[in-house]
């Protein structure tokens, strides 16, 4: 990617040494977190959403800890600063042309556990987003297992990842998620709370396409053959790949994020419309 010239962000937050508190998150004990992580790692599950069923709708306090700026020399620091701070730059323009004001989130870079609004992040975990505080959370050992475990290498894939983060954030600001959230609380089954999980997911793969048309298109920081990055990774954490991987087989009915095709697609047309009200995937039957 060419970010050479691209500036970095002012809302990253390095926690990486400090104390990240162990599992302890208000009433969830150990095998609260073990089975989030379970649930994150081999099946696609939101763990922010399994900790907060599991703590009964409490919002634990996140324990204050220190966290800094990045040291200026960490090469992995500065490429994810520089892609949040190109995030900000293209959805304070997507937000400027429907005549809304973006809020820009924090990313906190974490080594282990950290402690978050919604209950204890951890490496296991993979990238999240909180709503509860708005933040992106990583730790960037991800980057090796997202070349070395899913074999999805190079810089556009990891950049791919943070855009579908942020693009979570997006549907915090407006308002898509909470009422998704809402919808699965009166779903009345798994399966359907589910689905719904899966049109939020892919729209986020979309809104990261988005956010890479936008970006191209304004400071061409895309090398040739780089957007084949983004669907590699893409295809690699499809919910029937995971779980096929796990187990041996993919169960349809328990997809929190879709399909290894349907995430290419939505990804797909993101990056190709640039058009964010291409990103509907409430108003479709076929994702």
């Amino acid at each position: 990617m060419r970010l050479d010239d691209e500036r970095l962000s002012d809302n990253v937050e390095d926690r990486r040494g400090s104390d990240g508190g162990g599992f302890s998150s208000g009433r969830l004990g150990i095998g609260g977190v073990v089975l989030a992580l379970v649930a994150s790692y081999f099946f696609g599950i939101d763990p922010s959403a399994v900790l907060g069923l599991l703590s009964n709708g409490t919002q634990p306090s996140p324990r204050s800890v220190q966290s800094h700026k990045p040291p200026a020399n960490d090469e992995m620091a500065t490429f994810v600063s520089k892609v949040l701070a190109d995030t900000e730059d293209t959805w304070t323009g997507v937000f400027s042309e429907a005549g809304k004001e973006y809020k820009v989130p924090k990313l906190v870079l974490f080594t282990g556990s950290t402690p978050t609004a919604c209950g204890t992040g951890a490496t296991a975990m993979g990238p999240f987003y909180c709503s509860l505080d708005q933040k992106v959370y990583i730790d960037l050992a991800f980057y090796r297992d997202l070349k070395e475990r899913f074999h999805a290498p190079g810089e556009f894939a990891e950049a791919y990842v943070i855009a579908h983060e942020v693009g979570h954030h997006v549907q915090k600001l407006l308002g898509t998620s909470d009422k998704v959230h809402a919808a699965q609380q009166r779903a009345g089954s798994k399966a359907k709370a589910n689905s719904l999980s899966v049109r939020l997911e892919l729209q986020a793969d979309c809104y990261a396409g988005i956010w890479g048309n936008r970006a191209n298109t304004m400071r061409h920081i895309i090398e040739p053959g780089e957007i084949e990055q983004a669907l590699t990774a893409a295809t690699a954490i499809g919910d029937d790949r995971l779980q096929k991987q796990a187990r041996g087989y993919a169960v349809p009915e328990t997809f929190t994020h879709g399909t290894s095709e349907q995430r290419v697609r939505w990804f797909k047309r993101g990056i190709e419309s640039g058009d964010p009200k291409q990103c509907n995937t409430f108003k479709t039957q076929e994702l």
